[in-house]
């Protein structure tokens, strides 16, 4: 099952501002008191852009006129938009969030998705990662953000819209009913102004009234924005992260670990979910490597990293595994470990014939062993990545740690 974030700054612009204000010596923080973002307090021209809770306490709205701000509010504050500003910040959360899981795909400046599925491993609960990775951004950058957790992009943009500032939210499938289908259709992610009258028109005022609609009547009156808001409404949505993935530079993973690991029984495991990864997101991609790097960072913030050629290329997740560990092998000095990369490079075409080694004598590279692999993946994508695992013991080979496949 994956789990996915959606990260959403709180009132980021405002916050942003605000943070730029007590830089300059400002006493007050904006976020504290009643505040907008947009126009200036002189001409009072222009529109909210952002603005603070206490000033949504006087019925406040983003986009609505400043100056209809200030009959809400005569003492409200207002800051001038500073849109170079926003994008350094922006530049400087994204990168943070990628220390963390490299899986991002950016939606606007203050938000975005993030593919948390191995992140989560590290911890009991996703929901306790997710808090994790909320703690570290206040911690490192003085504003907060929400998390949504779910299995999906829809749902997790839904969750994260639940309760502001400062919190993380789930909305997994279980939970559509109890947690989503009593808010307003207006709530519901591209339901907008106009779909909202036709569906009013319809008698449909909540999401639960409109995820037990028909679609087909639906679609009659909306099109196919009608069957999507349908979906919706029921939680589905199959859209991929639409990550960067620039493959001159290679497909790789990285992942700060929650607490720093000292023993290779420990940062083995690790290593082994890292090239699970690039093995699978290679195949996805249709190419296979003829490289790899592995990238250590320590406790200290000291790094290292080290690549070497494969004898031939490939996507199998346990090529890749070993010559990660024998890299990691050869590069760690010993020190506690904070966060782990294996990379794959040099790719070319999935489709390019397999040039055998004239010393492949290994099971685990064997043309048989080739035609196991994409059975199991045949199986695993007709029934689900659950249906087939694979089983690991530890063995001692002159003093090194490594970790012998068993398929069971």
């Amino acid at each position: 099952m994956s789990i996915i974030f959606h990260v959403d700054v709180n009132s980021a612009f405002l916050s942003w501002s605000a943070l730029e204000e007590l830089k300059k010596g400002e006493e007050v923080d904006l976020r504290e008191v009643p505040s907008i973002v947009g126009g200036d307090q002189s001409t009072r021209h222009g529109v909210v852009l952002a603005k603070s809770l206490p000033a949504r306490k006087y019925g406040i709205h983003t986009g609505e006129p400043v100056v209809n701000a200030f009959r809400k509010c005569p003492d409200l504050r207002t800051v001038a938009p500073d849109h170079e500003t926003y994008r350094r910040y922006s530049r400087k959360l994204m990168s943070f969030l990628q220390e963390f899981i490299s899986d991002l795909e950016p939606v606007s400046i203050d938000e975005c998705y993030l593919d948390a599925t191995e992140f989560s491993e590290g911890f009991e609960t996703p929901v306790e990662a997710a808090a994790f990775l909320k703690d570290r951004v206040k911690e490192t950058f003085g504003f907060t953000v929400n998390v949504g957790v779910s299995t999906n992009k829809l749902l997790a943009k839904m969750a994260s819209d639940f309760e502001k500032p400062d919190k993380v939210h789930t909305l997994f499938p279980e939970e559509i009913q109890k947690k989503m289908w009593k808010l307003s259709v207006r709530e519901l992610f591209m339901a907008g102004r106009a779909s909202t009258e036709v569906l009013k028109k319809l008698e449909i005022s909540t999401i639960g009234q409109l995820a037990q609609a028909d679609p087909v009547l639906l679609e009659s009156h909306l099109k196919s924005h009608g069957r999507r808001l349908w979906e919706f409404a029921n939680g589905v949505d199959t859209s991929p992260l639409q990550t960067e993935r620039q493959a001159a530079k290679g497909i790789g993973n990285s992942v700060t670990l929650p607490k720093d690991l000292k023993t290779q029984e420990e940062l083995f495991p690790v290593l082994l979910s890292l090239s699970r990864k690039v093995g699978k997101r290679l195949s996805g991609a249709g190419q296979k490597a003829l490289a790899l790097s592995v990238e250590i960072k320590y406790y200290n913030f000291e790094t290292s990293s080290h690549q070497k050629p494969l004898e031939t290329a490939t996507d199998d997740p346990m090529v890749l595994y070993k010559a990660a560990t024998e890299l990691f092998l050869e590069r760690w000095n010993g020190k506690p470990v904070r966060l782990l990369g294996v990379r794959s490079m040099k790719l070319v075409s999935g489709r390019e014939p397999r040039q055998m080694s004239l010393f492949e004598r290994e099971v685990w590279r064997s043309p048989q062993r080739e035609r196991l692999e994409k059975d199991m993946k045949k199986l695993q994508k007709t029934y689900g990545e659950q249906v087939l695992a694979k089983g690991f013991r530890r063995t001692g080979k002159r003093g090194e740690e490594i970790y012998e496949e068993r398929n069971r």
